[in-house]
């Protein structure tokens, strides 16, 4: 008998680390390559990824009204072709404003094919278990890097960048575009297509409403936003931090590398021993983490040891609030309309991604690497307080909406 779970998970779980790895971590392995033949800065070469999450921020909404009303199956495969289009176009650029436009089209699929689409697409397939799906896609998406870091540092030795990346356009269309429309071809019994109709309940109690529902969404929206720009520098600066705390060049990689083990083990810790938390207390958990994460950073010194701690712990954090990202708005919010509720709420932290690493680089060239970790402990306290407040706002708002003998359930 077919499990449209396991069906759904498994592939898209595959088609994760390929589109993650071929798109969005492609600039990872070949940025100098790029560099090293065209003549350009490393800037102007990291610049066409933030259009690109530029492009993603601003098409997110629309995406995810899309979603919703024709199915994450059908936007995900398009979304796949265009991915495919934009790295072959890529592979062809000779001038910077070409270069630009084909990472708005990279951008397009993008949207189109990773996480906030494949949240969806797993919550129309099995709405009844759309937490502990978005949990296990996670657990695949987690050395998405890693890997593709080494195939695509072996394809370009062997085929240069260009080829690399056309590669990486056919990979697309030979895994991710299969797997995509097979593997959500069925669904549960009872499952139905979402709309934007607000849904009476969800797993966790009643779903937010009204000004409530609108309240929620923005207080979520500026919580990940807040949490993007912290992530967002880390996981471009992750060497650099290192190095200015301490470590050799070498070593800073070789620890480095661990944030892909903490996020794995992050994600199965929420699987196996979160599972009966409420969303909300998972994220609490999450985000209360980095402060203390990033104090071990700050007092390390160069002593091995802490590094490795506060590595493990980042990727921990990282990976537990992406499965956040999808899990608190399906609790707070239900499934009706979910596309359009993650692609709303995802239009800020995408463009908070785009432009964090430029400028926490400002801020380093203004006061210095250090007083530049105390701007990032700050957010990620204010982000601590802010998650607080809203578990708080929360429970209230639910309290209001459930009677009164339904309370202690």
């Amino acid at each position: 008998m077919r499990s449209p779970f396991a069906i759904a998970v498994n592939a898209l779980g595959i088609t994760q680390i390929t589109a993650w790895g071929t798109s969005f971590y492609c600039l990872g392995v070949l940025a100098k390559p790029i560099a090293a033949e065209t003549g350009w800065a490393i800037s102007t070469i990291f610049l066409g990824f933030s259009v690109a999450l530029v492009t993603m921020g601003v098409i997110s909404t629309s995406v995810g009204r899309l979603i919703d009303r024709i199915g994450g199956r059908v936007v995900m495969s398009a979304g796949t072709v265009i991915v495919s289009l934009g790295l072959f176009a890529l592979a062809q650029v000779h001038g910077i404003a070409a270069y630009f436009v084909a990472w708005v089209v990279v951008g397009i699929g993008m949207r189109c094919c990773l996480y906030d689409a494949a949240f969806a697409a797993l919550v129309q397939v099995v709405p009844s278990r759309g937490r502990l799906a978005i949990s296990y896609l996670t657990l695949y998406g987690a050395y998405a890097s890693t890997v593709f870091w080494v195939i695509g540092h072996y394809l370009n030795e062997a085929y240069g960048w260009r080829g690399t990346l056309m590669l990486f356009a056919a990979i697309n269309l030979v895994i991710c575009l299969p797997l995509n429309w097979l593997g959500l071809s069925w669904r549960e019994t009872g499952a139905v297509a979402t709309t934007a109709k607000p849904a009476a309940s969800t797993s966790e109690g009643p779903a937010l409403q009204g000004r409530q529902r609108t309240v929620g969404m923005i207080l979520f929206a500026l919580i990940m936003s807040l949490n993007g720009f912290v992530f967002g520098v880390i996981s471009l600066q992750l060497v650099p931090l290192l190095e200015a705390a301490g470590l050799v060049g070498a070593i800073a990689v070789w620890v480095a590398s661990l944030k892909g083990h903490g996020q794995f083990g992050g994600r199965l810790i929420e699987i196996f021993f979160a599972k009966n938390l409420k969303a909300m207390t998972v994220a609490r958990i999450a985000i209360g983490v980095l402060p203390p994460c990033l104090v071990l950073l700050m007092v390390a010194r160069g002593e091995l040891w802490l590094l490795v701690a506060f590595t493990l712990l980042l990727g921990a954090s990282q990976g537990v609030i992406t499965i956040v990202r999808g899990a608190v708005p399906l609790a707070l919010f239900g499934a009706e309309g979910y596309g359009a509720m993650l692609g709303l709420i995802a239009t800020p932290i995408l463009l908070v991604n785009a432009f964090s690493p430029s400028l926490f680089a400002l801020i380093v060239d203004q006061i210095g690497w250090h007083n530049g970790l105390y701007v990032l402990l700050g957010c990620s306290v204010l982000t601590w307080i802010a998650i607080e407040l809203m578990s708080r706002w929360y429970e209230g708002a639910r309290s209001a909406t459930v009677p009164a003998g339904d309370r202690t359930r």
